[in-house]
């Protein structure tokens, strides 16, 4: 199983980063897990746009999904014909929410995606098997458990604490895990982790490596995340950057 970074800027897109998007690939198989503002271009400059399998959208805040509604000009209109309608594994109301993005008079994109509604539970996605558990977060969210040939990679989505997350992420080889807020002041609750949240929850879950993602530089210095990660804990913690492959 590989995880390649398309994007990770926190809740806008960053100077140097789109927003939310994770291409997992296994098998030969491509999960597309989260859509954000810019993750399309990044989607053509690591892979191939016209070859995802699947999409599986953790919420619908615009940092997590709104390139789903461009992408149907992708899939729709291909000079060489329409390509085939894609799974979207998403929150309810997502088709009715891109398709009212897409154009004003809500025109519907069930040529281009076929959209499953997701509620807390283990499925298979090709070869992958996903859990998915409501989190921490003013709207319905979902983090995110897949597991393949015995390996883990578990997503936070977008979350405050909660004991949902913990569960998700349980001894996981990997953990990407958003720390939008800094340490130490006071930020408003139940909307996302700080750094040190982050490392408290790496810890208590016992996953092997910490990815720290979701990161606002306009909020929260880097190195102050890292620092706040790293004292909460031992394990190896590391930032991720678009372009970046990790291979469990």
């Amino acid at each position: 199983m590989r995880l390649t970074v398309l994007g990770c800027a926190g809740s806008f897109p960053g100077p140097e980063s789109a927003c939310s998007a994770y291409l997992v690939e296994a098998d030969g198989f491509r999960l597309l897990i989260d859509f954000g503002s810019g993750a399309l271009s990044a989607l053509q400059r690591y892979s191939d746009m016209r070859r995802v399998d699947a999409i599986l959208l953790t919420h619908l805040h615009c940092d997590h999904m709104l390139d789903a509604c461009t992408y149907v000009v992708v899939r729709r209109y291909d000079p060489a014909g329409p390509l085939p309608a894609v799974p979207v594994y998403a929150p309810m109301g997502a088709a009715e929410r891109i398709a009212a993005a897409y154009s004003t008079e809500g025109e519907p994109v069930d040529d281009v995606y076929t959209f499953y509604g997701l509620q807390p539970g283990t499925f298979p996605i090709g070869p992958l098997t996903i859990t998915v558990d409501r989190v921490n977060h003013p709207i319905e969210t979902y983090g995110v458990r897949v597991e393949h040939n015995g390996r883990v990679l578990a997503y936070s989505a977008d979350t405050a604490p909660c004991e949902a997350l913990l569960r998700l992420a349980a001894g996981a080889d990997l953990f990407l895990c958003e720390a939008s807020y800094q340490d130490g002041v006071v930020n408003p609750p139940d909307l996302h982790l700080t750094g040190g949240e982050a490392g408290e929850a790496a810890t208590k879950a016992d996953v092997g490596k910490l990815l720290l993602t979701h990161l606002v530089p306009a909020w929260a210095s880097e190195a102050s995340i890292v620092e706040a990660a790293t004292a909460a804990y031992a394990g190896p913690v590391e930032v991720v950057r678009p372009g970046a492959r990790y291979d469990l």
